[in-house]
């Protein structure tokens, strides 16, 4: 059996006097996993242990009992009488701090022997332990209890003794189904929060090698994020090759001129304030509003992808292994614009990956080399133009692609999408059978892409909001053109009276989100 996890958010409504009782806290928690930090400096043998053997050893050094009435490193000069589970968590804190910490050096040594074995200079930085301690502080078990309804009761420390304290709490309800963990208390933004990961036990999915060579059944869901107004492109293949169905998630000129708007703010108020102050984050409010909105859309995508996987019963997510993308040069706005749109595609992917497994469907990435420029017909090279261009060389971010070798002609990210499927099915040797369902017309002998089923949704709103039923980064199913049945066609991007195909933009019976709303 595998476990789902998420995590429930809860904003904490106190008094005032509570608050500066949380802060203290929190002080408190840090100021342990720093000195167990130190203690793990001095006796770095306890990281070759396991978990539970490195907490017991730490205890032992630290702890002060009737059978270790003289430990190496006393705690309590820290402070007298933290509770045990209190002290475990912030045990734990500074295991992971250290193991980190090592890590990065270890591999850092191996770089600079690397470098000096050639005869060279390691020009980078040699990590350092942690200056300063942030870390939140998890509430083991007997530090929380009557948590009922939209209230709990904890125990914090207020600066001069350990005291119980009841807080209400606002947001959704813990899901049917789902374990309470250890919640974590969290300051963010001025409010505190209480984090609280919830899991079950979900049936382990079977391998992606063994479901292609083995399942005559499986379907998988091939998506191809983009940057333009189409968000993404997802396509349902079965394992022998054929496309069931096709999704065209827009909005992407819709969110890049609100990013666009808040960059520009942020470019005259720079101008009129001159120089920025060092160590001094300028327009706070404007970079939280794109983070926020960038990760709101983030969550609104990968939901509808997830969604239409479990639609068509698909196991299997395929995206691209997309690296380091920069931007191309120009004016800093549209740098900015374009290096968080390639940031917002890693968020699509991670936010993706694990709604995914929590619905049992497993992700899997492949090369993205000449996804775009290849035929997923013929795997010939292929001329990529606008409406109304001649169908030759290849023109970037161009809607339409021909392939002179099959003379195929189709919608350039659909086409992207399918030879994603492709690459995974080569990755298995298992080569589909007909990989578009392609067709030829009598009339004149060239090959179009035959789609059965293919979903076109509109633009999403940066403003939508989640009901209070429903998880975080959920879809609703009344949000217009997003979570909603969208509308089916038959072969939607055929242009009558040519050969081409148009975009979902330039289709006539194309929905955009005013009309599938009514408005």
């Amino acid at each position: 059996m595998a476990k789902a996890t998420t995590t429930i958010r809860h904003v904490l409504n106190h008094k005032a006097a509570h608050g500066e009782w949380l802060h203290a806290n929190q002080a408190l928690f840090n100021r342990v996993a720093s000195f167990y930090f130190d203690v793990i400096q001095a006796h770095s043998n306890i990281l070759d242990l396991s978990q539970k053997e490195a907490l017991t050893a730490l205890e032992k050094l630290t702890h002060t009992t009737e059978l270790n009435p003289h430990p190496v490193m006393p705690l309590c000069e820290i402070e007298e009488d933290i509770p045990a589970m209190f002290r475990r968590a912030a045990i734990n804190a500074a295991l992971g701090s250290a193991h980190s910490f090592y890590g990065n050096r270890a591999r850092w040594q191996r770089a600079k022997a690397k470098a000096e074995a050639k005869g060279k200079k390691c020009h980078e930085r040699p990590p350092v332990p942690p200056r300063t301690w942030n870390k939140s502080v998890t509430l083991y078990a007997s530090m929380w209890k009557e948590r009922v309804g939209s209230s709990v009761t904890i125990k914090v420390w207020t600066g001069m003794c350990w005291s119980w304290i009841r807080v209400r709490s606002t947001g959704r309800e813990i899901p049917e189904g789902f374990d309470l963990c250890s919640p974590q208390l969290v300051y963010r933004g001025g409010h505190w929060y209480l984090h609280t990961p919830v899991e079950k036990k979900i049936k382990n999915p079977v391998k992606i090698e063994k479901q292609i060579k083995t399942r005559s059944d499986t379907r998988l869901c091939a998506v191809d994020l983009n940057i333009k107004e189409q968000l993404a492109v997802c396509t349902i293949r079965d394992v022998e090759g054929s496309t069931l169905a096709t999704l065209f998630i827009g909005g992407g000129q819709r969110v890049s001129g609100f990013r666009k708007k808040q960059l520009g703010r942020i470019a005259r108020n720079r101008h009129l304030t001159g120089n920025i102050a060092e160590n001094e984050q300028d327009n706070a409010d404007i970079w939280a509003k794109i983070r926020n909105g960038d990760d709101h859309m983030a969550h609104l995508i990968s939901r509808r992808i997830v969604q239409f996987a479990q639609k068509h019963e698909a196991t299997v997510l395929v995206f691209e292994h997309l690296g380091n993308l920069q931007p191309a040069k120009g004016k800093y706005s549209k740098r900015g614009n374009e290096k968080r749109a390639y940031w917002m595609k890693g968020r699509i992917f991670n936010y993706s990956k694990y709604k995914a497994y929590n619905a049992g469907i497993l992700t899997s990435r492949v090369s993205p080399r000449n996804t775009s420029r290849e035929c997923a017909c013929c795997g010939g090279m292929v001329a990529r133009y606008a409406e109304g261009q001649e169908p030759k060389g290849y023109t970037y971010g161009a809607p339409l692609v021909y392939c002179a070798t099959c003379n195929m002609r189709g919608n350039a990210d659909r086409n992207a999408s399918l030879m994603i499927g492709n690459r995974l099915f080569a990755r298995f040797q298992e080569k589909p059978q007909t990989s578009t369902r392609a067709r030829v017309e009598q009339s004149t002998g060239v090959v179009v892409l035959q789609e059965p089923n293919v979903q076109v949704v509109g633009q999403l709103s940066l403003w939508t909001r989640h009901e209070s039923n429903n998880g975080h980064g959920t879809a609703q199913s009344s949000i217009p053109g997003l979570a909603g049945s969208a509308r089916d066609f038959t072969d939607p991007l055929h242009c009558p009276g040519s050969h081409g195909y148009a975009t979902p933009a330039q289709d006539s019976d194309y929905v955009g989100e005013s009309e599938a709303a009514g408005l």
